[in-house]
């Protein structure tokens, strides 16, 4: 497998988006790939980062660039005391299964979705973010998803205005009947 990384014009207008939120944030990065957006939202302030990612050879590459910069974020370049991170080997739909493991990690403030486009996922992973209570109230679900086929938005869920950014769009979602939070 191949990880397709986030473009660095995607990666800078997500991460201005959500700029009011990343500070002492817990952030979920579902489908992470190298885990690129995880890397910033460290870089940026996030108090805690889970990354899930299918294939382990790629999930390792994410485990390896996550300690590399919360290293980075020390001012002695250990990884002692600084922010938290975790990465997952494992199919993100079965991973938020109901489990004891996975469920003391929840709730999320900030969800990032960028699975295989092909794959036709982000409707069934963000049910399945709904069902399990993973997004803490107020929290954003963030879809970076094929401009030229959007899906549709799935029951539960209200989005903002889409943002475009040449072959991407991003949706910022959140749960309706939940608090909402302010638009960025």
């Amino acid at each position: 497998m191949v990880a397709r990384p986030t473009a660095a014009r995607v990666r800078l207008a997500v991460m201005n988006l959500l700029a009011d939120r990343l500070a002492g944030c817990h952030w979920l990065d579902l489908c992470c790939g190298s885990g690129v957006m995880a890397c910033e939202a460290l870089q940026r302030g996030a108090d805690r980062v889970v990354a899930v990612e299918r294939d382990r050879r790629v999930a390792a590459v994410a485990r390896a660039n996550l300690a590399a910069v919360a290293r980075g974020l020390q001012p002695d370049g250990s990884a002692a005391e600084g922010p938290r991170f975790e990465v997952h080997g494992a199919e993100a739909q079965g991973w938020l299964a109901p489990g004891p493991a996975a469920r003391s990690l929840a709730p999320f403030d900030l969800i990032y979705l960028d699975p295989p486009w092909p794959a036709g996922l982000h409707v069934p992973i963000s049910g399945a973010v709904a069902a399990g209570g993973w997004l803490a109230p107020g929290g954003l679900l963030v879809w970076e998803c094929p401009s030229e086929a959007l899906a549709a938005i799935p029951e539960g869920w209200v989005s903002r205005p889409p943002r475009r950014y040449g072959g991407s769009t991003v949706l910022l979602l959140e749960q309706e009947g939940q608090p909402v939070a302010p638009h960025g």
